[in-house]
């Protein structure tokens, strides 16, 4: 640009001078140097590691390598079969963990889509078809009505001109656009009448406009850096299994290392012997199994959050709702039901109540008594006629594929006209009665919108809009049967009714109309927008979802603190959130966008320590919101349906779109998409992600304890040379085989009572706490390795060998060399029993760890039906291990005499009842504790 002014307050001629350019357009030439200067006018993507890069890294973290470690040491033990299973146990979990993590940015991908891939635009004195992307600033664009704009540009001329610019500002009117200069203009950029902008679409008329910012200098790709600015943080609960990884891996390392060390150093083993014991105390303490489950019971959860209209992109998100504190919410379509009806009107000094909901036209008009239609006076019908008629909404009655009458076009001006139906009222033959010959649309700067009517006695200017911007045009006002002044009083009246609607929670447009003089030069809204007698109010509701409510007091109680964030009016968003208990002070602070520009962020945050609302803000004020929230250590939701709000989208810790509103670019950038765009769907979201973190509890719980008796033998061998009870492929049998199913099964367990009676997880709490580890590796751990030891034992005993010191050591040959002798078959035999009392006492240990407190017996012992099949699941496949022939020989196991069988199916039993007893003590001792400080 050559010109130092903004271009929206330069003439026509200096706008071509500024940008280089001429009516004719540029030459091809031209076109093409600027071209090679400025670039394609395309979206770029930031540079982001290659998938291959991604994959890979799933086969280089810490408990990788350190199987990968494992591996190499079992090929060196010359045990290949153990090296080939560790080996898969990595490329296992690097699948699982590639699929989890699997997230390409689309948002990026979505803002293409809304780009055209054609344009017409003026090149060297002719109209061309080029591609969208060679547009460079300096060309003549050409608009249509339906076209779709494809880069920044100023109007130079323009014929009804109206954009549906709602991807960048969310307001759902088409704006109107003029050519004109704009002077000292007090608006947002995006406000300008004289710009367009890339992204948006035409809506009406046609124009002519020269490009000033194309590619990411547009106001559409500036939203898109911002975007991918944003950078994605781990989930709380990755965080968690990261760190648990790390733990796990040092200590598993270490224990192996000092393990080994003592098996060559101490009882002057064979390095290839301490090899294995080394890579068998690795295994036994790295749950392998644990990556792949957490998956699978994220993906659970994700299935049933669908059927609860919540669908997750991200598996980590079900738990990040789980952990959330503050939900960032909108209101309309989200709180609301987003059918909009008319619930009350003032005229000349009456006010009145319009009964009936939605779209469909039943109902009356009250006045204490019901007004019929014979009862409705001159000025109550003038005002429902400019009402109806100065309006572009259309009302449908129900069809085959619809059972409710539904509407095209803005619901406020569906409210409109359904209205005068219920007075009797045709506005059919109204229109056809009075025409419509011009329309000013409506515009934000203005916030009214006229039409201009041929009447019999001439041309009528209909007007609706913002009470207090029509009121301040009117000099007089419609009284019954009259006009009369507009004093100070009557103007009080009438500010006090917009007040009052206002506070219960009604959205209020007032109605006016001007009879025009004959011979009027030009119908701008200047000249038309004058003079105006005031008709009346006309108040409506969008009325809350009915299971909001509910909702909203289940986050209370669960600790959840909500926020609406809203571009409609402070009295009327306090009243709706007022009405559904998001607020219950009786003077919440309400917050502007305009106060939101003059905050601090230390002034932001004191706002957000009390009830607040924050109304007339602006989308891109929700980012802000966001981010002092995270600041303040809060795990926020925020919801949001526009391209503007993307961004804050992606900030939130959980972004949640519209799947009916929102736009692709809001869907692309979140994490979560509601097919009813309805709160209470958040809300069963936040229950399930709880649901889902207690149960990932559960089965921790669960695996956890089994690395107990996985550990003891390789302990118990090495410090008094008792033979190993487990080998080291049984202990990968159990981890990535038996254990599975049933753990899974703890993933589907149903919400316990009282979930959403709790705080929200804080973020420091851990997943695996001290609670948890003393629980199962202590308590429940020390029961099941004492139980299968027990076996272990009796099946020797039984053998004759009551004297284990007199135990030939054959528990480390070659397994076809342990067959050979009578002493190895026993020793199979004893390792096979230790191997089945691990899966009996399991269990008995999923049944103990499906409750914390409440006893198994009362949510009912055989409810979750999927643990049963578990049950099944893991019975049959040890059977298999045990009993059929090629995994006898790769797990090392013989074929154990059935009354070895009845003596370990009594272990289920005697875990569970152990658990039960612990639980039993807790319980009496809270009750106990309970009653001393009441």
């Amino acid at each position: 640009m050559n010109d130092a002014r903004p271009l929206h307050s330069l003439p026509i001629n200096d706008v071509y001078a500024a940008l280089g350019t001429r009516p004719d357009g540029l030459s091809k030439a031209e076109a093409d140097q600027r071209l090679r200067r400025i670039g394609p006018n395309a979206i770029r993507e930031t540079k982001r590691r290659p998938l291959v890069l991604k994959f890979l890294g799933n086969f280089t973290h810490l408990m990788a390598l350190l199987l990968w470690a494992g591996g190499i040491m079992a090929f060196i033990g010359h045990l290949p079969q153990l090296g080939w299973a560790v080996w898969a146990v990595v490329v296992i979990n690097a699948v699982f963990s590639f699929w989890q993590e699997y997230k390409a940015e689309r948002a990026t991908a979505a803002l293409k889509r809304l780009l055209p891939s054609y344009v017409r635009a003026m090149r060297g004195g002719q109209e061309q078809r080029i591609l969208a992307e060679h547009l460079v600033p300096g060309d003549v664009m050409q608009l249509a009505e339906g076209d779709r704009i494809s880069a920044d540009g100023r109007l130079i001329e323009e014929a009804e001109l109206r954009v549906d610019q709602s991807t960048l500002t969310g307001e759902s009117h088409p704006a109107h656009k003029t050519s004109e200069v704009v002077l000292g203009a007090n608006l947002a950029r995006v406000e300008l009448p004289n710009l367009i902008f890339a992204g948006t679409s035409v809506a009406a008329g046609s124009g002519t406009a020269v490009v000033f910012a194309t590619g990411m200098e547009t106001e559409f790709g500036k939203i898109a850096q911002l975007t991918q600015s944003v950078a994605e943080e781990l989930s709380p609960l990755q965080r968690e299994v990261d760190r648990l990884t790390k733990v796990v891996t040092v200590l598993a390392v270490g224990i192996g290392v000092l393990f080994f060390a003592l098996s060559v150093l101490v009882v002057h083993r064979p390095v290839g012997i301490g090899f294995i014991f080394a890579v068998g105390m690795v295994v036994a303490f790295v749950p392998e199994g644990l990556l792949p489950t957490v998956t699978l019971a994220l993906a659970m959860g994700v299935q049933r959050m669908s059927r609860r209209h919540a669908l997750i992109k991200r598996l980590s998100s079900v738990e990040t709702l789980g952990s959330t504190t503050v939900i960032c919410t909108d209101k309309t379509g989200t709180l609301t039901q987003n059918e909009m009806t008319v619930r009350a009107l003032w005229s000349g000094g009456r006010r009145l109540s319009v009964t009936g909901v939605g779209y469909g036209p039943t109902g009356h008009i009250l006045d204490g008594a019901e007004i019929g239609p014979a009862h409705v006076d001159e000025d109550l019908t003038r005002m429902l006629i400019i009402a109806g008629l100065c309006n572009n909404a259309r009302l449908l009655p129900p069809d085959a594929e619809t059972a409710r009458w539904s509407i095209l076009g803005d619901p406020t001006e569906a409210a409109l006209r359904v209205v005068a139906p219920k007075a009797g009222l045709d506005l059919d033959a109204e229109a056809r009665r009075s025409p419509r010959q011009r329309e000013l649309p409506f515009e934000s700067r203005r916030k009214r919108m006229s039409t201009i009517h041929r009447t019999d006695t001439g041309l009528v200017a209909y007007v609706k809009g913002a009470p207090k911007e029509v009121l301040a045009l009117c000099p007089r006002v419609r009284m019954p049967g009259e006009d009369r002044p507009l004093d100070e009083a009557l103007e009080s009246r009438i500010i006090a009714a917009n007040d009052e609607f206002a506070a219960a929670g009604l959205r209020v447009l007032a109605i006016a109309q001007r009879r025009l003089p004959d011979g009027l030069a030009e119908y701008t809204p200047e000249l038309v927008e004058r003079d105006l007698t005031f008709y009346g109010l006309m108040a409506m509701m969008d009325p809350p979802r009915p299971e909001v409510a509910e909702a909203v007091d289940k986050c209370h109680r669960a600790g959840i603190r909500i926020v609406m964030v809203t571009g409609d009016y402070g009295l009327t968003a306090e009243a709706i959130a007022a009405r559904i208990g998001i607020v219950r002070s009786a003077r919440p602070r309400i917050v502007t966008g305009a106060d939101l520009d003059a905050m601090g962020d230390q002034a932001l945050r004191d706002a957000l320590g009390g009830e607040v609302i924050f109304a007339r803000v602006a989308p891109a004020h929700k980012l802000r919101v966001v981010s002092v929230l995270q600041d303040m250590g809060h795990i926020v939701a925020v919801t949001g349906d526009g391209v503007n709000d993307a961004p804050a989208l992606k900030k939130a810790n959980i972004g949640v779109a519209m799947g009916l509103a929102g736009t692709d670019v809001a869907k692309e950038a979140a994490d979560m998409i509601l097919t009813d765009d309805n709160f209470a769907s958040i809300v069963n979201a936040v229950e399930e992600g709880r649901t889902v973190y207690a149960n990932i509890k559960k089965f921790i719980t669960y695996i956890f304890t089994s690395n107990t008796p996985e550990a003891w033998p390789f302990i118990l061998q090495i410090m008094f040379n008792i033979p190993l009870a487990l080998t080291v492929m049984q202990v990968l049998a159990i981890d990535l085989g038996t254990d599975l199913v049933p753990a899974l099964a703890l993933g589907t367990e149903a919400p316990e009572p009282g979930i959403m009676d709790r705080p929200p997880r804080r973020i420091t709490d851990r997943l695996i706490d001290r609670k948890l580890l003393v629980r199962s590796l202590v308590w429940l751990g020390s029961i099941q390795t004492a139980l299968c030891f027990l076996g272990f034992f009796y099946l020797y005993w039984t053998f004759g060998y009551g004297d284990l010191a007199r135990v030939p050591r054959v528990d480390l040959l070659p397994y076809a060399q342990r067959l050979l002798t009578h002493d190895g078959v026993v020793y199979v035999l004893a390792t096979t029993i230790f191997h089945a009392g691990v899966i009996t006492t399991q269990i008995g240990n999923a049944f103990a760890c499906r409750t914390e407190r409440t006893s198994v017996f009362k949510i009912g012992l055989f409810s979750n039906r999927f643990l049963l099949v578990g049950f099944l699941v893991e019975l049959t496949l040890i059977t298999i291990l045990i009993y059929a022939k090629p995994f006898q020989v790769i797990f090392e196991h013989g074929p154990l005499p059935a009354r070895y069988w009845a003596f370990i199916a009594l272990y289920a039993p005697a875990m569970l009842l152990a658990e039960e007893g612990r639980k039993a003590i807790v319980r009496r001792l809270e009750a106990r504790s309970l009653r001393r400080t009441s």
